[in-house]
């Protein structure tokens, strides 16, 4: 597992979030980091400060609840994992979230998605986080498998020779190889590709090219869209059960019917650069995919990265 020191849980104090708490506790004993749980909330209205004191105290005795909860379900005693809990209350949650992170040096995010579990897509505060916050974050949706049948999915891109990019898509790999090993220890690794010439010579433009040619040029263009994704995975140094998905499709159709299909738990991705395909950025490809899924996300971005929000 990719070595987390600081995990920072984010929690509203108002529900169970026993189902997250689980997640951020797995890794946290895996990794050996701690684990800090905040209670994001909005100040209380003017002229009901003299109750600031219970209502601090409620948010963290629910959130505490929680994590007893998720240290019984897991077996994790306070010797494994430690963790404390503390209140943050304001405005922007997600902005005030990420000056944390800045500040503080955690290098994971984790919390559950906003709203129902089982619906499609993020929320804005969840977006927000994706966007900016610079740092891994985790977004968990309730996970029904057990641990040993976890599955975890990775999506690359190996033709973008940038080297962030490069060097993300390697980062990729090795963490979700690292997580699918502490679950049921098969990896599938998604990439797909497209090829638009064949479409227009095929179907449209009026020139004389035979199908054969266009068949010919087709698999030469698949054949090296994969012969980079195994010379990325090479690169990344991983073993153990894989399965590649390797498949010329839309990723932001594929990638969602995958998971479905083959009940895929935690997808592994990158955001604000390209990774999938060429244009896999936040706002496009990469968005149409978030708002597809319905499993839980570990989103990475390139170690150069730069948030806009300052501490």
């Amino acid at each position: 597992m990719q070595n987390f020191r600081k995990i920072l849980f984010v929690s509203h104090g108002t529900v169970d979030e026993s189902d997250g708490l689980m997640q951020a506790l797995s890794v946290a004993r895996v990794s050996g980091a701690t684990l800090t749980i905040v209670v994001v909330c909005p100040h209380l209205p003017e002229g009901f400060t003299d109750y600031e004191g219970a209502y601090k105290d409620g948010l963290i005795a629910r959130a505490g609840q929680s994590l007893k909860k998720s240290r019984e379900l897991l077996s994790i005693d306070e010797g494994q994992v430690a963790a404390e809990i503390e209140v943050d209350a304001g405005d922007t949650p997600a902005e005030r979230i990420i000056q944390r992170v800045l500040k503080e040096d955690y290098d994971l995010v984790v919390k559950n998605v906003e709203g129902r579990t089982h619906r499609k897509g993020f929320k804005a505060m969840d977006m927000e986080l994706l966007r900016k916050c610079p740092c891994p974050v985790w977004l968990s949706r309730r996970i029904e498998h057990p641990r040993e049948e976890v599955q975890v999915v990775v999506a690359v891109d190996p033709e973008d020779e940038q080297p962030s990019a490069y060097d993300l898509g390697i980062r990729l790999l090795r963490l979700s190889r690292a997580l699918a090993d502490s679950c049921s220890g098969t990896l599938h690794v998604v990439s797909c590709w497209d090829y638009d010439v064949d479409e227009y010579l095929r179907h449209n433009y009026p020139i004389n090219i035979s199908d054969e040619e266009l068949d010919r040029a087709l698999e030469k263009a698949g054949a090296n869209h994969r012969g980079k994704l195994d010379a990325l995975i090479h690169a990344a140094g991983i073993e153990g059960p894989m399965e590649v998905h390797h498949a010329i499709a839309r990723p932001d159709s594929f990638i969602p019917l995958l998971i479905e299909e083959k009940q895929l738990d935690i997808l592994v991705m990158g955001t604000v650069a390209r990774t999938g395909i060429p244009g896999f950025i936040m706002g496009n490809t990469a968005e149409n995919i978030l708002q597809r899924i319905t499993c839980s996300l570990l989103a990475l971005k390139p170690s150069d990265y730069t948030s806009p929000v300052k501490a």
